[in-house]
């Protein structure tokens, strides 16, 4: 999801997205533990829809409007 689709979500949908994102990472890191993991890369992709996810939330608490 690109961060221009993650300025369109509500804010409930951010929640979600947010927690679905952590149970993933969670899912990904007990298989990479156990050595089930096929794709290592997927951590890297869903830690920086994390953060992008948390940036959004952050940017409307703080009231900042992205141009663009």
């Amino acid at each position: 999801m690109k961060a221009r689709e993650i300025r369109e979500l509500s804010n409930d949908d951010l929640q979600i997205q947010l927690n679905e994102g952590r149970a993933e990472l969670f899912n990904l890191r007990f298989q990479m533990a156990t050595s089930h993991l096929d794709n290592t890369d997927r951590i890297r992709q869903v830690k920086k829809h994390i953060a992008r996810v948390r940036t959004e939330k952050r940017s409307r608490e703080l009231g900042i409007a992205k141009v663009g």
